[in-house]
């Protein structure tokens, strides 16, 4: 994985270099644990990375920042998005389910950095093993591939597009798969939205892309399981890509704030 990923980072810097450009930095989203010194990947189930330096491993004359891809998209929400609060929960999935938690503007990055763990949050502890080794987590019931197994589908390249397209066609078995996941993502959610009192939810990344058959269990099960009023919740739109935009303006944001360390490299 992490040679294809240093192949794909030559073949940008060659393209920007052909137009008489030179890359500012390098930003990697990845669907996991990463410390705060934003370059080592602790652990990621679904890329088989435990412990990975990745500042080690990638070219080392590019600037890097590796963050999880949900607090990406959520940056992504507070730089792009005009009328984003300040108070929020991003919620992104592919395989897995992530969440960043922002405060006050901010993100909350947590003591080890490894805040917004939402997919490995147990929504019925005598449930399924999973990857991260607990029992019951919410990613057995609401990441991708767990709702294709649940609507008896095998795997495909773009899982979303299968998805949602079967749904919008009246497959029974994919809108009960989607409303059982969505009833999942409400019993986490509730949890977290009693703990942080968030000004809203935003379901963004993949899953924006089955909002429709989602949101109705979840925005249930969040009503029903509320201390106070109910938590209101919304669709990004940025989509799936909130995390790459975040991670790109990550790098446009570090220049501004600072040119003359890039006039140095320069």
């Amino acid at each position: 994985m992490t040679a294809e990923l240093t192949e794909l980072i030559g073949r940008v810097v060659a393209e920007a270099e052909g137009e008489g450009l030179w890359p500012a930095g390098l930003a990697v989203a990845v669907p996991g644990l990463v410390a705060r010194d934003a370059r080592t990947v602790v652990r990621a189930p679904n890329l088989g990375w435990h412990d990975t330096d990745l500042g080690a491993l990638l070219p080392a004359d590019l600037p890097l920042t590796v963050d999880n891809e949900a607090n990406f998209g959520a940056l992504a929400e507070l730089w792009l998005e005009d009328g984003t609060p300040r108070d929020f929960l991003h919620v992104s999935a592919e395989i897995g389910i992530g969440a960043a938690v922002v405060v006050d503007g901010g993100l909350l990055r947590g003591t080890r950095g490894f805040a917004g763990e939402l997919g490995h949050v147990p929504v019925r502890p005598d449930g399924p093993a999973c990857a991260c080794g607990g029992l019951g987590c919410l990613e057995q019931y609401a990441g991708e591939e767990a709702v294709l197994r649940a609507a008896g589908l095998e795997p495909d390249e773009d899982r979303v597009g299968l998805l949602a397209g079967r749904a919008a066609k009246g497959d029974e078995d994919v809108r009960r798969a989607l409303r059982d996941a969505g009833t999942a993502l409400g019993v986490a959610l509730t949890g977290a939205v009693n703990l942080l009192d968030p000004q809203s939810v935003v379901l963004g990344g993949e899953l924006s892309g089955l909002a429709p058959w989602l949101l109705p269990s979840l925005r249930e099960e969040l009503a029903r399981r509320t201390a106070g009023p109910a938590c209101p919740v919304s669709v990004s739109r940025l989509g799936p890509e909130g995390p790459l935009l975040g991670a790109a303006h990550s790098v446009v944001r570090a220049v501004l704030d600072d040119p003359a360390a890039v006039a140095e490299r320069a």
